[in-house]
């Protein structure tokens, strides 16, 4: 029974539920408005035969969340993992529109996975899957209807031969059906950084609430990937100090601070462990260190009821998507702890792909220094936002940030005339 309780508390489906049913409440919100909120409008299961490169075929299964389009089309990424879940898909495409509303995008959430480990694949073998899954969901994608993006272990490369499909299958070049693509085809400049960057606006915005300089922080990074191994150095950069970073094989850990250089080169010739024994520790262990500053970029589910007593951070910034469960998060309210939600923490990402896809239907493109001008100005804004009704209603940052989404998402579907 006990083990029930528990899956169904990590279940990302409902956790994505109760955090709208609580900002809901909040806002008085009519049941059906709520009702409506909680369930995605469209969900596509699709399976697809792939050839191997031994000549066998191998039939995959994938999804395609639609949440709500009453603002704009939807848009969220597509992952590569064998742990992905209709349940998860659904979830994370929740949370896109919510994301999508709290940056105040002209979008809906959309969110889609196939159930594969990328790992094992080679590379033709991953661009015939991939080409085969825009294949198998084309007829409800597009530019003004949905727009994939690149999540976890997909990359601009992937991007690109989904979007060559996509046109093929149209007839004509339409690079606004996906973003995260390489510059040459229609990238934008800024957007691999992103995720990482508008995350460190948001902490910059966080340590000014506190009054701590950024030059007397220590940061602990759970998941050293492309948004955690980012923010380290965009922060270390900044004058923080990074004491503490794990990927999926474990961390290693220096009061005093790691050398950020000799860890990137770690990670990309061996592995980051092998920076000396007497600093290694473990992805649990890292979230209990003594920081100011902690950043869960890795999976869901990591910041749980059990370990939230011992997290010691002052700021927890969500680089990642559903880090901390609603157990954890009442124990971490308590305690004072300022969370900066996922849906705002790590919204830089949807905000450059937003970028993106403008740029695309313009057929004119930014310098960087254009896009991170941009998202500075969105990401402050947004977390000023957030702060100030937070503190309207004394509440937390994470139901106010739900709180701004769903009052933008329900404006919508009643000048619509849906609600």
């Amino acid at each position: 029974m006990n083990h029930t309780i528990e899956k169904e508390e990590l279940n990302p489906y409902l956790i994505a539920q109760r955090q709208v049913d609580a900002a809901a409440a909040k806002l008085g919100l009519a049941p059906h408005i709520t009702e409506l909120l909680k369930k995605p409008k469209r969900v596509l299961s699709v399976s697809f035969p792939v050839k191997m490169d031994d000549g066998t075929v191998r039939v995959f299964e994938g999804f395609r969340s639609q949440h709500n389009d009453a603002v704009g089309p939807t848009k969220g990424g597509i992952r590569f993992h064998p742990g992905v879940t209709l349940d998860e898909v659904k979830a994370l495409s929740m949370w896109m529109t919510f994301k999508c509303g709290v940056v105040s995008l002209p979008y809906g959430g959309g969110k889609g996975g196939v159930i594969c480990d990328p790992r094992e694949l080679s590379t033709s073998e991953l661009e015939r899957l991939s080409r085969a899954f825009m294949e198998a969901i084309a007829d409800i994608v597009g530019p003004e209807r949905d727009i994939p993006a690149p999540d976890v272990y997909t990359t601009p490369q992937i991007m690109g031969w989904m979007m060559d499909t996509y046109s093929k299958l149209r007839g004509h070049n339409t690079p606004g059906v996906i973003t995260g693509k390489p510059i040459i085809i229609g990238g934008s400049q800024g957007r691999g950084n992103a995720t990482a960057q508008g995350c460190v606006y948001t902490i910059q915005c966080a340590l000014k609430d506190i009054g701590l300089p950024m030059e007397k922080a220590k940061v602990a990074v759970q998941g050293y990937g492309n948004a955690g191994r980012i923010a380290a150095r965009l922060l270390s950069d900044l004058g923080a100090t990074i004491v503490a970073v794990s990927d999926s094989r474990g961390g290693i850990y220096d009061p005093n601070g790691l050398d950020i250089d000799r860890v990137e080169q770690l990670k990309d010739t061996a592995s980051i462990a092998d920076y000396g024994s007497e600093y290694v520790l473990t992805n649990e262990q890292l979230l209990e260190l003594d920081v100011d500053i902690l950043i869960p970029a890795a999976l869901e589910n990591v910041i749980t009821k059990e370990n939230a007593p011992n997290i010691k951070a002052k700021i927890i910034a969500e680089a990642a998507n559903g880090p901390t469960t609603p157990e954890a998060d009442e124990i971490l309210n308590a305690k004072g702890t300022i969370v900066i939600p996922d849906i705002l923490a790590n919204a830089g990402g949807v905000t450059v792909s937003y970028f993106e896809w403008v740029q695309n239907l313009m057929n004119y493109y930014w310098s960087e220094e254009e896009v991170l001008e941009k998202l500075e100005v969105i990401m402050v804004k947004s977390y000023d936002a957030v702060r100030t009704l937070a503190n309207e209603y004394d509440t937390n940052l994470r139901t106010a940030a739900y709180m701004i989404s769903l009052q933008r998402v329900t404006a919508a579907m009643q000048a619509r005339g849906w609600v």
